[in-house]
């Protein structure tokens, strides 16, 4: 009798709030710092009553496991190198958001609890659009709370210009595809609506330059995945002939987008025009010749420790020493994690963050409904090219954001046991 009281306890009084916290995570991550953190404090409590459970995921789940093992290597790294132990366990600190993702399954078991922190994103995110068309129309002055460097022709609400563009490029996606799963005009009407409103944000009014690709990327993929879905439906074949259609037309979308709007385009001709004035070491007084000057530099450090790198936490002082006596600024973060990754744990940890991808991407289709299936191959798209840009599981919105939507994505995976 003893040993089935603590069990029932357990599932009626501990469980459900440590639930309902991983759900408002999807509404707070896009929104405040400060409320995810507490959130995830509250969240991390369930490691104290399913440790066990959570290394059952861990273990079994490709998807878990692949995130732990470049989270382990990211641990291993700390202890080589010259970065003192405590900044090097401060930069781990960083990427632990690797390490939640089987508390995070564990967190959303059933297919309801899922839907709801999918849609506490989405929540989040039409807040986020809401409030930037008022600001970006002018219909409300900028607050205190906002992002400080918000202004009427960049409204980026709660986060950077850039994390915002990031997530809103999501949501746009997934609109997309609720609207393709709906059978209702009404709601069909409504994701669609969404979406083209968090679509024309991204490209139109909002400056992160990220987000229009991975927009395009995700735009790219609804069509691949929808027109494959329509043909193979009707027995008939999908072949390279289609795919070059559906190609053809998102490229026509893509150049009249591009003349469309003036800003879009004069942002596209600024990149190329810096793009070509670029020189190495010289690229400091525009935005695009610094980023070439990190990307430049960084390899440089690569090609002298391919293997193991410099360790956890050491890039700021490797990038430091590599452009001393050159006009190079320094930096802490080369704005690409597969540098900063093979910067720190070299290419065998490089070979693990591709290998994270390259099991998301394969586990995707054994997932149960077309949505996850495709939503969750969209979520690999839009983090390659997010981390081809950024850092972005070093930061903490964008890296917490990833183990989150992995976990509301991959927890229905067929291979996982069942908790009891």
């Amino acid at each position: 009798m003893k040993q089935t009281v603590a069990p029932n306890l357990l599932q009626r009084f501990v469980l459900p709030p440590l639930q309902a916290s991983t759900i408002l995570l999807g509404f707070a991550v896009p929104i405040s710092v400060a409320l995810d953190n507490l959130l995830l404090a509250v969240v991390l409590l369930g490691v104290l009553f399913n440790a066990r459970a959570v290394w059952q995921i861990a273990s079994q789940h490709p998807v878990a496991r692949s995130a732990w093992l470049l989270f382990g290597a990211l641990m291993l790294a700390m202890f080589y190198g010259a970065t003192p132990l405590r900044e090097a366990a401060g930069t781990l600190g960083k990427y632990a958001d690797l390490a939640f993702v089987p508390l995070f399954m564990l967190m959303l078991p059933g297919e309801s609890n899922r839907r709801r922190a999918l849609y506490a994103f989405v929540g989040a995110m039409g807040l986020t659009l809401l409030l930037s068309y008022m600001v970006g129309l002018k219909l409300l002055p900028l607050q205190q709370w906002m992002n400080a460097a918000a202004t009427a022709d960049n409204p980026s609400i709660f986060h950077s210009h850039i994390t915002q563009n990031n997530m809103m490029a999501f949501a746009a996606f997934l609109a997309l595809l609720k609207l393709r799963e709906s059978t209702l005009p009404g709601i069909r009407i409504g994701w669609g609506l969404f979406a083209v409103l968090a679509g024309f944000n991204v490209l139109f009014m909002v400056q992160g330059r990220t987000g229009y690709v991975i927009l395009l990327m995700l735009l790219g993929w609804f069509a691949w995945s929808t027109s494959a879905r329509y043909m193979r439906a009707r027995g008939r074949a999908w072949g390279w002939r289609q795919g070059a259609a559906v190609l053809l037309t998102i490229t026509g979308l893509v150049v009249a987008a591009y003349y469309a709007s003036p800003r879009l385009h004069d942002r596209v001709n600024l990149v190329k025009s810096e793009f070509q004035a670029w020189q190495p070491n010289h690229g400091k007084d525009t935005s695009t010749g610094q980023r070439l000057d990190f990307y430049y530099n960084t390899l440089q450090i690569v090609q002298r420790q391919p293997l193991f790198g410099v360790g956890t936490g050491g890039f700021p002082a490797a990038f430091a020493q590599q452009v001393q006596g050159s006009d190079a600024p320094a930096t802490h973060n080369p704005h690409d994690e597969y540098l900063m990754i093979a910067v720190q744990t070299g290419l065998l940890g490089l070979a693990l963050l591709l290998y994270l991808f390259y099991t998301q991407w394969r586990c995707a289709p054994l997932l149960v409904t077309p949505f996850e299936q495709d939503a969750a191959r969209g979520l690999v798209l839009a983090y390659l090219v997010n981390c081809l840009f950024n850092s972005a599981l070093l930061d903490h919105s964008d890296g917490l954001f990833f183990a989150f939507m992995t976990a509301v994505l991959f927890a229905n995976l067929k291979l996982v046991p069942k908790r009891g």
